[in-house]
């Protein structure tokens, strides 16, 4: 059975994790995806902050799997016709530079489009193109301060609690990268032409803000840290520490789950005062505090049972253990040449009958120059010509 993307083939020049993570998506569902890396020369490999060497960060790197490489110095006039060569031939196009840079190595939309209208250009950025903040340099932190994110995360009357980079970098642009580029494989489907898909992080984090705006725009109230039931004002919906000192979260929204839990806790009186605010809210939060100290958080998770909405909060060590992670497939063996089975996290999208797959760990800077070059016609005699004046590197 043919994978949904196969025969899609991917131009990657993404480089930073979060756009190489949509670049991955199409991987994972069977697009021939190509690497384009700078030479080791330009940009050696760095990885000193988790002590890892090359080859072995690539066994296990999930964002450049079922990918191949090719390392090409842009700075020359050949190599800059190899990539024009690919495009030729390619579907997508994928970028991650601040505006102005593609320009200036030659593989903007405008150049790409003439050479290959039916290509389909993805470029992904902080702000954009365009507008008062194109130029300003930024991080995940940056883009959802700006979308008003950080304002909503963090204690009441504390400081923004900073969410690590799921947010901007990976949800904001990663997923947003992946849904514009199938739609935009979509629509040329019906009108022939490819077109240009601008992402950027500080939009789509944004539209992952879509409830909480909607509510501030139709109110005028605005949701401030810790102030809100989805932001720890309120018992149903918080974590609690258990015996143990880990964390056990309850989500009970519902008022026939907060029924539940509060028959469970021994509090049945506290049924009716699921949104009361004040002293009452006060009493609560101190009852369950106190109760939930008496068992460990695998004891509570137990005796809560399924009809209450609790989770154990978990360390990243127990998250690749956990049963239902485990049947669910979200943590994959692959098969390495050097270091045997690595551990991948899974594919998320689960299609019935052409399901995605991982074929590959991520490729070494250029591991695949000679066999890209040659499936755009290069002969032996140019491949060794052109890595001789150090076009491919």
């Amino acid at each position: 059975m043919p994978m949904p993307l196969e025969g899609i083939r991917v131009l990657d020049m993404t480089h930073l994790a979060p756009a190489s993570f949509s670049s991955m998506f199409l991987g994972d569902m069977g697009a021939d995806v190509i690497k384009i890396q700078p030479p080791r020369s330009i940009i050696p490999f760095r990885l000193g902050h988790v002590g890892l060497d090359e080859e072995k960060w690539a066994a296990y790197e999930p964002t450049d799997r079922n990918k191949r490489s090719i390392s090409l110095d842009l700075r020359k006039e050949e190599a800059r016709q190899i990539v024009y060569k690919l495009a030729e031939r390619a579907d997508v196009f994928m970028e991650g530079f601040r505006p102005g840079v593609v320009e200036r190595m030659g593989v903007d939309y405008e150049t790409l489009n003439k050479i290959n209208p039916r290509l389909v250009y993805c470029s992904q950025s902080g702000y954009g193109h365009s507008g008062p903040y194109a130029d300003q340099v930024g991080h995940d932190i940056n883009y959802i301060s700006t979308a008003g994110i950080l304002s909503v995360i963090g204690v009441r009357g504390g400081e923004p609690i900073i969410p690590s980079n799921l947010i901007a970098d990976f949800a904001g642009a990663g997923l947003h990268g992946v849904i514009g580029v199938l739609l935009a494989l979509m629509a040329r489907e019906r009108t022939g032409k490819g077109q240009y898909v601008d992402i950027t992080y500080l939009d789509g984090s944004l539209s992952l803000m879509a409830w909480q705006i909607a509510m501030y725009l139709c109110t005028g109230e605005e949701p401030k840290r810790g102030s809100t039931w989805l932001t720890g004002a309120a018992p149903f919906y918080n974590v609690y520490l258990t015996k143990d000192n880990k964390y056990i979260s309850i989500g009970c929204t519902e008022p026939h789950f907060w029924a539940n839990l509060c028959r469970a806790l021994g509090h049945e009186e506290y049924i009716p005062y699921q949104h009361e605010g004040g002293k009452k809210r006060e009493e609560i939060f101190a009852a369950f505090r106190e109760i939930f100290r008496t068992k460990t958080r695998d004891e509570w998770y137990d005796y809560l049972g399924k009809e209450i909405c609790v989770g154990k909060v978990y360390d990243l060590s127990e998250v690749v253990a956990d049963p239902q992670i485990q049947h669910r497939n979200m943590i994959l063996e692959v098969e390495h040449p050097k270091y045997g089975k690595v551990k991948h996290p899974g594919i998320p999208i689960k299609l019935s009958d052409t399901p995605g797959q991982i074929r590959r760990t991520a490729p070494l800077v250029g591991e695949h120059n000679d066999e890209i070059l040659a499936d755009i016609g290069y002969s032996k005699e140019e491949i060794e010509r052109l890595r001789q004046s150090g076009v491919p590197g």
